[in-house]
C-alpha cells in the first residue's frame, strides 16, 4: 500500500477545503441553523412531541444527514472531476498508484470534510435544543458510514459528470428530495398507510431511521434493516468504483 500517495492526495484535498472555508463550512452551518429556527421554533411551537421526543430535537438527526449526504457527494465529486477537467487525472493514472489508493485519498478526504461539518452542526444544535444522545458510539458509527458511503457515491458522480452543472444535478434533484421525503422532519408512522408503504422504497429512510435510533432509541424501521441498507449501498458503490477503474469508463475514454 502506497501510503505516501494516499497522504498526498488526502492533504491536497483537505488544503482545498480550508482555502474555501466560507463556502465549505460556514455556508452549510448557517443554512442548517436557519432550518433550526424555521422548523424547530416556528413549526416546533405547534408540534409538542414526535414519538416522545420534542420536535426541535427530533429533526436534528435528519438535518445532520441532509448536510452530511450533500457535502459528502459535493466534495468527492468535485475532487475527482477537477483533475479530469484540467487533465491532471492522466498524470495520476500513469503514476505507480493503484485505484484503491486513489479512492482512499479522495474519498477519505471527502468523508473527513463531511464528518467534520456533521460534528460542527451537532455541536451547533445544542444551542437550539436539549439533546441527550442515548447511543453516542452508534451515532458516530452511523455518521462515519454515511460519510464514507456518500463520498463514494459522489466520487462516482464526479467521474460520470461531463460538466460542472452535472455535478450539482444529482445532489439537488435526487438526494435532497429523497432526504426531505425520508423522514427528516417527521416520522414515517405519521403518514397514511399507503404513503408509509411507498416511503419504504426510499433508501434514505433507513439511514435517517438508524441515525435517529442512535440519538433517541426510536426508529421507523428495525435497526438491523438500517445497517443492512447502508452496508448494501456502500458495497454497490465500491463495486461501481472497481468497475470504473477496471474498464476505464469516463476516465481513459
Amino acid at each position: 500500500m502506497n501510503w505516501t500517495a494516499i497522504r498526498a492526495i488526502y492533504a491536497f484535498e483537505m488544503a482545498r477545503f480550508f482555502r474555501t472555508i466560507a463556502q465549505s463550512l460556514i455556508s452549510p452551518v448557517l443554512s442548517t441553523s436557519l432550518y433550526f429556527v424555521v422548523f424547530g421554533a416556528a413549526i416546533g411551537s405547534r408540534i409538542d412531541q414526535v414519538e416522545g421526543v420534542s420536535y426541535g430535537a427530533f429533526i436534528v438527526p435528519g438535518l445532520i444527514m441532509l448536510t452530511v449526504m450533500t457535502q459528502g457527494i459535493s466534495n468527492a465529486s468535485f475532487g475527482i472531476y477537477f483533475p479530469k477537467f484540467i487533465g491532471t487525472i492522466y498524470e495520476l493514472l500513469s503514476a505507480p498508484v493503484s485505484f484503491l489508493e486513489i479512492v482512499m485519498g479522495y474519498v477519505g478526504a471527502a468523508a473527513t470534510k463531511a464528518m467534520f461539518i456533521g460534528i460542527i452542526i451537532l455541536i451547533t444544535s445544542f444551542f437550539f435544543v436539549d439533546l441527550d444522545i442515548q447511543n453516542p458510539l452508534a451515532m458516530i458509527a452511523f455518521l462515519l458510514l454515511t460519510c464514507v458511503s456518500f463520498a463514494l457515491f459522489g466520487f462516482i458522480i464526479g467521474i460520470w459528470a461531463s460538466n460542472f452543472e452535472q455535478l450539482q444535478l444529482v445532489p439537488l434533484l435526487v438526494v435532497t428530495p429523497l432526504v426531505f421525503l425520508g423522514g427528516s422532519f417527521y416520522s414515517i408512522s405519521m403518514l397514511p398507510p399507503v404513503w408509509q408503504a411507498i416511503s419504504m422504497f426510499n433508501p434514505v429512510v433507513y439511514l435517517i431511521s438508524g441515525f435517529r435510533w442512535a440519538f433517541f432509541g426510536v426508529e421507523d424501521v428495525p435497526i438491523a434493516t438500517s445497517l443492512f441498507a447502508i452496508a448494501l449501498f456502500t458495497s454497490l458503490c465500491l463495486g461501481a468504483v472497481w468497475w470504473i477503474f477496471k474498464t476505464g469508463w469516463r476516465i481513459r475514454q
